[in-house]
């Protein structure tokens, strides 16, 4: 049965402590995962940040299926924390002028729409940049703006499989197996970030915004790393090794009596513990089969064979404290539910519940950034459809109540629909 772990309530902040992103305003063209994920960053730091969302379900992810509480899914709660909602629907002129006008006074404005939809609704960096010089403008996409490929959909494991990067993934006698995660969705996510940072510096030294593009495909070829560089240099195409980079049988997966262990003894120093010290094998050094780095890959599965057979002899405690003793790089295979459980995620905080306008509280995993000066926001959960539309007119926009019933008598909200109030 599984057990989820107590959730504590949030600590706030020091009260009047600053932000990163102090100022800052943000609009969200973005859905599904790279866009949302590259926006909560900025959300977190202290950015204000105004997703825009067709009123008409909205963001994809809030239909995704992995579970769902007040309503709302896990897959839009993770990834649009701290962010104020808004409900447009592009297709009438009003919502445009509407979005139009928050371009005007924004700083960053971030999309990750199909190739050519900001286009048609005036809204791409060549129509809006004359509106607004500072700004900066980030495109997001599987194969980038401009090109043979831009108007192709891509996706995550499309990219993953395109570039390479799938290839690496699996057991040499299995097939190529794309990551759980989406984790080249999140890497860019990461990476526009980052270029929506850069060009902010940029801004503040050359006096002007500027269109920047992040694309999964360039991303998944980027996270080849190493294997992709010593194929350039040595022309061998690198295959998959499992849980063992490069074969070595001093890392991966051990399984002791009762349960299995991750290792990572990779170098020589380390070794000569291992041998030693945990596995009181002091053969597997003097053996001219395991004597060097080079034997010993050339000898890798009689290796693994030995080390296996030492580590299914004891339990899985006594070998953790041993290793840790000779310190050595060892971890437990862990299930979300065991990782999510641990004592490493309860020491760091990572885990905590947040006020919610329909759940009364969802869960909250915190960002893995800490500043000592500038700490994150207290969180916000991520907005119901449109939560934020009147407040977002009348604050940042300065609409007044006959504006604001005549948008929505034109349909800029929504089809018959008139913006929630808080």
């Amino acid at each position: 049965m599984s057990t989820k772990p107590q959730l504590p309530e949030r600590p706030s902040r020091a009260a009047g402590g600053p932000t990163a992103l102090d100022g800052l305003l943000v609009i969200d063209f973005t859905r599904v995962v790279a866009g949302p994920a590259c926006t909560q960053t900025l959300a977190d730091f202290g950015a204000r940040v105004i997703k825009i969302e067709n009123p008409d379900g909205g963001d994809d992810t809030r239909a995704y299926e992995h579970a769902e509480i007040g309503g709302e899914s896990a897959a839009y709660l993770s990834l649009n924390r701290n962010k104020s909602g808004i409900a447009l629907d592009l297709a009438v002129p009003e919502a445009r002028e509407i979005a139009l006008d928050l371009i005007r006074k924004a700083d960053v404005v971030v999309e990750n729409f199909s190739s050519g939809v900001m286009k048609k609704f005036g809204l791409d960096y060549e129509a809006v940049a004359p509106l607004n010089a500072r700004l900066v403008y980030c495109s997001i996409s599987a194969y980038g703006r401009t090109g043979p490929f831009a108007s192709r959909p891509g996706f995550d494991p499309i990219t993953q499989a395109e570039s390479g990067f799938m290839s690496l993934n699996g057991f040499a006698d299995g097939p190529a197996v794309r990551t759980g995660p989406p984790i080249v969705d999140m890497a860019t996510g990461m990476s526009a970030c980052n270029a929506i940072l850069l060009a902010l510096l940029a801004r503040d030294r050359l006096g002007r915004g500027q269109h920047v593009e992040v694309a999964l495909f360039d991303v998944a070829m980027g996270m080849t790393g190493f294997y992709g560089m010593a194929y350039l240099i040595n022309g061998e195409n690198p295959g998959r090794f499992g849980n063992s980079p490069s074969g070595s049988p001093t890392v991966g997966v051990y399984e002791a009596s009762d349960g299995p262990l991750y290792m990572a003894c990779a170098n020589d120093r380390l070794y000569r513990r291992l041998a030693v010290e945990v596995l009181n094998r002091p053969d597997l050094i003097t053996d001219p089969k395991f004597a060097t780095r080079k034997a010993r890959s050339e000898n890798k599965e009689l290796l693994r064979a030995a080390i296996a057979e030492v580590f299914a002899s004891d339990t899985l405690e006594n070998w953790m404290t041993k290793m840790k003793l000779a310190n050595i790089p060892v971890g437990y295979l862990r299930t979300v539910e065991e990782g999510f459980n641990a004592p490493e995620a309860r020491e760091r905080a990572r885990l905590s519940r947040i006020p919610h306008r329909t759940a009364r509280w969802v869960p909250n995993i915190e960002p893995p950034i800490t500043m000592s000066l500038t700490a994150t926001v207290d969180p916000m959960a991520a907005p119901l459809l449109g939560e934020h539309t009147e407040r977002v007119m009348r604050e940042t926009l300065g609409y007044d109540d006959k504006r604001i019933a005549a948008l929505a008598e034109k349909g800029a909200f929504g089809l018959g629909k008139t913006p929630r109030t808080d």
